[in-house]
């Protein structure tokens, strides 16, 4: 499941929090000795690669080139299908988790999807009330109690973590991800990245626009895995909470 850019629309809906507050980059920039980054060096050129090579010079330019030729109706259907076929790790995930009920909608999603939805082209199960509830071998394992481990830009996959390249492996294992050849398995992996890659046009300026863009990925990254992990259910800092608590107060007294 783990794929180049999975984690930023979550980062960059939560960057959209952080853009009025100016000064967050600044202190993410000036954090020496990340004990969860140890080799930051290292990761900072795999950013640049990433971010400045692959991303500008070849993974933006397709992706523009795919969301121009290819109609939104065939988009969809493709990116439902890829989708569909990590329907099963879902379900023993889910299972894993003690979420039996979402256990059984993610199984009851891929029967349905991949014989009346044709292969999952037809998001057929979503019509009927039974909704994705995605999760993954390395959010498992966070359930579970296993840390992340060290912070790794991985080339052509950005912002990871041992926790989720162990977890990548072991989704890779099911039925029916790991009986696809390796033009099928290209071909979903690069629809789903395309799709991620298109969402994400008119947000990247906050990236851009940043400080320091590899500190605050990587902030918002640990944040983000925080949140999956909880399935949302993360503290609020404090000083969001005093904001919240102030502006329903005034809204109260109007």
């Amino acid at each position: 499941m783990g794929v180049y850019w999975r984690s930023l629309p979550l980062i960059l809906l939560l960057l959209g929090g952080c853009a009025s507050r100016p000064h967050d980059d600044a202190e993410l920039s000036n954090n020496p000795g990340d004990p969860r980054d140890p080799i930051e060096s290292f990761n900072r050129e795999m950013w640049d690669f990433n971010w400045n090579v692959l991303d500008k010079h070849i993974l933006r330019p397709t992706t523009e080139a795919y969301i121009t030729v290819m109609p939104r109706f065939a988009r969809d259907g493709l990116y439902n299908a890829a989708l569909n076929l990590e329907e099963p790790a879902n379900a023993v995930n889910n299972l894993l988790q003690g979420k039996v009920g979402d256990s059984a909608g993610s199984v009851g999603r891929f029967v349905i999807n991949s014989t009346i939805g044709l292969l999952g082209f037809f998001d057929v199960a979503k019509h009927m009330g039974i909704e994705r509830t995605e999760e993954e071998f390395g959010e498992t394992l966070g359930v579970w109690g296993v840390g992340t481990g060290p912070y790794l830009m991985v080339p052509a996959m950005g912002p990871n973590d041992p926790r989720n390249l162990t977890g990548d492996i072991v989704d890779g294992s099911y039925f029916p991800m790991a009986d696809l050849n390796i033009y099928l398995s290209l071909l979903s992996t690069g629809i789903k990245v395309l799709e991620i890659r298109a969402s994400l046009m008119e947000q990247e300026k906050l990236v851009e626009q940043s400080v320091d863009p590899y500190a605050l990925v990587k902030d918002i990254y640990f944040q983000q895995q925080e949140f999956k992990v909880k399935d949302g259910k993360v503290e609020k800092p404090a000083e969001e909470k005093e904001l919240e608590d102030d502006i329903d107060a005034y809204l109260d007294n109007l």
